[in-house]
């Protein structure tokens, strides 16, 4: 075995060991019919990971990828990837200790609309493209949480109304290259949300269609005629990637990749069937289509994401630092799955083909999985997006049916005792990432005045502080965990009466 370390790029595939998996298919002749906006470890996990087994599959196929960022801080994966010939490997980590690598080739091309807006304009109008996709986050829709609409009074909405041919936000470089595709009488492309939020083509759409009427009111007819925005629900955990990463593929495998992406081996895609011009065959390599997405988002984001957000902010308080780690501790998976169990379930639709009590096993097992270290820091990003769509929707439903509240309402007072401490109830502190940051903060604070302060804050919480029972569970337990701080002997509590209903 030598010690020279190879360079990751297209000149040197071919030397690439087998174990490494490199692509053998010609990216040459791949076209980029796919443009993405918003390449992060999901992306490169996921969409990325199953157009590149597709390429691996069928000869015939030559749907590429090209990815777009939009944010100055998005220069640096550009760079990488650029110099990486927009290769990177993709490291499957299995919970027995198994590792696979892969060399993904599917992504041909980076651009950056920050720097050059007009070659992201044309690369989405060009014949070539057939899909433009997205993961943009909870936040990136710009809704305005009070209202579910667009939130015109961002800056940024201000700026790209004025400056159609020169935008910042994602609509509006999709309004704009839809606007030429129209003109120039090309097919629309299809706009698929990748993001793990309920309903994601729909509210696509909604958004798209908002920004579009008050644009060019005739372009949004066009829209809403001819572009499709399929539903999907997605699914792989995929941890930030770590300089360990790096390292282990140096050692190992005498590779570097600047950024390669470390994931489970759990993969899951549900879409709806409904694009407006053409998609690449993803059922021939495990996506699963079908006419309705709807309850298979719902049980996914009910159960995996909130079952996410219930480890986070418990266990960042607690102390834990990653989501094996709390799956360790007896005490978190017992809460978790009662959560699961007493809380959500009552309240999912039926899903065809899925056994529910089954996939909440796997979660527990995807949650355990000791070579994820998923931290808990990434988990609780943005909360004030992903609590509004993941928990407290089986809120409201338990409220409205009188299930049980007591496990997610635990959640919520947790979250205030932690955007106001910004630590841990050691003292340690807690790196918190989140646009409403300062708000929750200064509300948590008042906490000690006024037990109802966190819950004002309605562009996450909405009117749920007009609801008494909740309310008077919510100052309960906020009350004892700012007198205790001791959130274990809580959620202890909450396991041993969870068959009551409160």
């Amino acid at each position: 075995m030598t010690n020279e370390i190879n360079s990751l790029n297209e000149s040197n595939l071919t030397t690439l060991p087998a174990e490494l998996s490199p692509p053998q298919y010609d990216r040459d002749r791949l076209k980029p019919r796919i443009v993405h906006v918003g390449v992060g470890g999901f992306h490169r996990s996921h969409e990325a990971f199953y157009t590149d087994e597709l390429l691996r599959s069928d000869e015939s196929c030559d749907w590429g990828i090209c990815g777009v960022g939009l944010r100055p801080a998005d220069q640096k994966i550009a760079s990488i990837l650029k110099e990486q010939d927009y290769l990177y490997t993709l490291i499957i980590r299995h919970p027995n200790g198994t590792i696979e690598n892969r060399v993904i080739g599917s992504m041909i091309d980076f651009l950056m609309g920050c720097d050059d807006p007009e070659s992201v304009i044309e690369q989405m109008a060009s014949p070539d493209t057939q899909i433009v996709s997205l993961t943009i986050t909870e936040g990136g829709y710009n809704l305005d949480a009070a209202t579910g609409d667009f939130n015109w009074n961002h800056p940024e909405a201000q700026h790209d109304l004025e400056h159609p041919t020169n935008p910042k936000m994602v609509f509006g470089f999709l309004t704009e290259a839809l606007k030429r595709r129209r003109a120039r009488d090309l097919p629309a492309f299809t706009i698929q949300s990748c993001d793990n939020i309920q309903h994601n083509g729909d509210l696509t759409r909604k958004t798209v269609l908002g920004f579009a009427r008050k644009q060019d009111p005739e372009l949004a007819k066009w829209i809403e005629t001819n572009v499709c925005f399929p539903n999907a629900m997605v699914d792989r955990i995929t941890p930030v990637t770590t300089d360990a990463d790096i390292e282990y593929l140096a050692q190992e495998h005498q590779l570097a990749d600047q950024w390669p992406v470390t994931c489970e081996p759990f993969c899951q895609w549900v879409v709806e069937d409904n694009f407006s011009s053409g998609r690449p065959k993803w059922e021939s390599v495990g996506a699963q289509f079908v006419p309705d997405v709807v309850p298979y988002e719902k049980m996914k984001l009910r159960l995996l994401n909130a079952g996410h957000s219930v480890l986070g902010i418990l266990g960042s308080i607690h102390g834990h630092r990653t989501i094996d780690g709390c799956v360790s501790d007896t005490l978190f998976a017992t809460y978790l799955r009662q959560f699961m169990d007493v809380e959500v379930t009552p309240v999912l639709d039926e899903v065809e083909g899925i056994d529910l009590e089954s996939y909440k096993d796997t979660l527990l097992q995807r949650f355990g999985n000791p070579n994820i270290k998923d931290a808990l820091s990434r988990i609780c990003l943005e909360s004030s997006s992903k609590l509004p769509v993941f928990l407290i929707p089986t809120i409201q439903d338990n409220l409205a049916c009188g299930g049980s509240i007591q496990f997610a309402t635990l959640v919520i007072a947790a979250w205030c005792f932690y955007s106001d401490k910004q630590a841990d109830q050691d003292g340690n502190a807690l790196e918190i990432t989140d646009e409403l940051k300062a708000q929750l903060h200064q509300a948590a604070v008042a906490t000690r005045k006024d037990p109802l302060s966190f819950l004002e804050v309605t562009e996450v919480f909405g009117d749920l502080i007009q609801n008494e029972r909740f309310t008077k569970q919510y100052v309960s337990m906020v009350e004892t965990l700012y007198e205790t701080t001791d959130v274990a002997s809580m959620m202890e509590r909450r396991v041993q009466t969870s068959g009551e209903v409160n």
